[in-house]
């Protein structure tokens, strides 16, 4: 322990007078009585890195006024209520440890952090403290054992950046679309085998990173995603031919007469019909064909047509139509009208600088 101690001690004279570095001293655990109090106060960064801590040191707390904590590569598998006291934290790396969902205090919500670091630790879920750090921009918990994002996700609306690569997810909810400033989503190395055709709500997005998955065609709504300027897709078994129709069942009776009344404009009102009918009928989805004035409800055609990206890449884009008789400018039939599809024939260079597919 005395070795410890000045070790610490000589860390604490060696360091700024705003960062304590205590990284890499063989720390179990922090005795802090050789630093003043007036350097606890004045401290806004520690570093405790690459130590044999098992658990966050109560003494990280005397440093009211901390900033930045740094606690990653420890043996870390516990964060105690202490830390709940560092009102003015806004970065915590906590990366390399064995902290999984039941690691974090009941209260950790309540801290003000704008970047927060978990990758490389043992979480199965994201635990629902970080679903109420509101001021949280930037979020990472790559190299886990996540298997789901939870639909509370939209409660981050500051958040920027999402790392989530190196897990076990199967599916990207639509809530994530909820995120308005979200920049970078990074869920590589998963098992997503599709993606939502709400991502489109995503309007500051600019690195989309999905390598390594298991998806075999995109949504055609990523079109709109005006600002995407890097897309990673290698490693996905995206389709290699174009298939016409792949599944369609034929339309129930209900599906027909929602068709009708919509197709149309059939008028009527909340009292004519039932409320579950009203629902209904408000989930219609308008064909994209703009040839056609159909719309649908459960039964559609679905359809992979292949999109020029860059003059590089061709990738396989997902379309719904209202029938198979619906003839579609998303069609790979060569005697298609050109004017129809010419604003989804290929996306310009300029829109996306990096497609990496190998």
């Amino acid at each position: 322990m005395e070795i410890h101690e000045g070790a610490v001690a000589a860390a604490a004279a060696a360091s700024g007078d705003t960062v304590l570095d205590f990284s890499r001293l063989n720390l179990n655990t922090l005795n802090v009585d050789s630093v003043s109090e007036e350097r606890k106060r004045d401290t806004r960064q520690l570093y405790l890195n690459y130590n044999r801590l098992a658990s966050l040191p109560s003494s990280v707390s005397l440093f009211c006024n901390l900033e930045f904590l740094d606690i990653s590569n420890n043996r870390l598998s516990a964060i105690g209520e202490g830390i709940t006291r560092l009102t003015r934290l806004r970065t915590l790396i906590a990366k390399n440890n064995r902290l999984d969902e039941f690691s974090l205090p009941k209260e950790f919500g309540s801290l003000q952090l704008e970047v927060l670091n978990f990758s490389g630790n043992r979480f199965e879920e994201i635990p629902l403290q970080c679903m109420k750090l509101l001021r949280l921009q930037s979020l990472s918990l790559g190299g886990n054992r996540l298997k789901s994002i939870p639909a509370e996700i939209e409660n981050l609306t500051s958040l920027e950046l999402l790392y989530l690569g190196g897990n076990l997810i199967t599916a990207i909810p639509p809530e994530v679309a909820n995120l308005p400033y979200l920049s970078y989503l990074v869920l590589c190395d998963n098992r997503i085998q599709s993606v939502p055709p709400q991502l489109t709500r995503l309007h500051s997005l600019r690195s989309l990173s999905l390598h390594n998955n298991l998806l075999t065609y995109l949504p055609r709504e990523i079109l709109s995603l005006v600002h995407l300027h890097e897309l990673s897709l290698r490693g996905n078994p995206l389709v290699v031919r174009f298939v016409k129709e792949m599944t369609y069942d034929p339309p129930s009776l209900l599906e027909l007469a929602g068709r009708t009344i919509k197709s149309r404009n059939i008028p009527y009102y909340p009292e004519d019909l039932p409320s579950n009918l009203l629902r209904y009928l408000d989930l219609a989805s308008k064909c994209p064909n703009p040839k056609c004035a159909g719309v649908y409800f459960d039964s559609c055609v679905r359809q992979i047509k292949f999109v020029d990206f860059c003059g590089k890449y061709r990738l396989p884009l997902m379309h719904y139509l209202c029938s198979p008789e619906c003839t579609s400018p998303c069609s790979s039939n060569p005697q298609s009208d050109a004017s129809e599809s010419e604003d989804e024939s290929s996306v310009p260079a300029y829109r996306l600088q990096r497609v990496l597919l190998g």
